[in-house]
């Protein structure tokens, strides 16, 4: 925890695995507020954010752009204080001397559900406009479905452990999300 004045240095914290030896997220940082940044593989930073529980950040992050988190840097505070998380979060940026994709044109990628209409195929997408709104429906669900597959085999090979449940009910729109 640091005082209100007190910024870390972004290059003074320690960079830490995105996933442990046992296939879980760090699980200290259930229900802890504060301020996060996700690496890629190279140590390349990818995003800076903050929230009121980092661990499910982590997790739908993790869900999100899985080739994009290997490590991470973290500062919690004692109380939410979003004054004090912005000036965190544009602190490291800044240090960083470039904006991470993830807080510019990835920015809807790394916080917003994702969008399995996006893996539609021609003969889906055709297949689409011709049904009624059940039958559209049904469809979004099953591409849905075959998205988060893809996503569950690649955490899979990564050896990610950690129970991953998405909602039901946002797949009827073709839509991915954490539940």
């Amino acid at each position: 925890m640091i005082p209100e004045t007190d910024i870390p240095s972004f290059s003074s914290l320690p960079y830490i695995p995105y996933i442990d030896n046992s296939g879980q997220l760090p699980e200290e940082l259930q229900g802890k507020i504060g301020v996060y940044a996700i690496f890629n593989n190279d140590r390349i930073l990818q995003l800076v954010g903050y929230s009121r529980d980092i661990y499910l950040s982590l997790k739908q992050h993790l869900v999100r752009q899985p080739q994009n988190c290997y490590w991470l840097k973290f500062q919690s505070i004692e109380r939410p204080n979003r004054t004090l998380l912005d000036n965190i979060k544009n602190a490291w940026i800044a240090e960083n001397q470039t904006m991470p994709s993830g807080n510019d044109v990835d920015e809807a990628k790394w916080n917003q559900p994702i969008d399995a209409r996006v893996d539609m195929t021609d003969e889906e997408r055709d297949r689409y406009s011709s049904l009624d709104e059940l039958g559209q429906s049904k469809l979004l669900k099953n591409i849905a479905r075959r998205v988060e597959e893809k996503i569950l085999i690649e955490l899979k090979s990564r050896g990610v452990l950690v129970e991953i449940r998405f909602n039901p009910k946002l797949k009827e729109s073709g839509l991915l999300d954490l539940k």
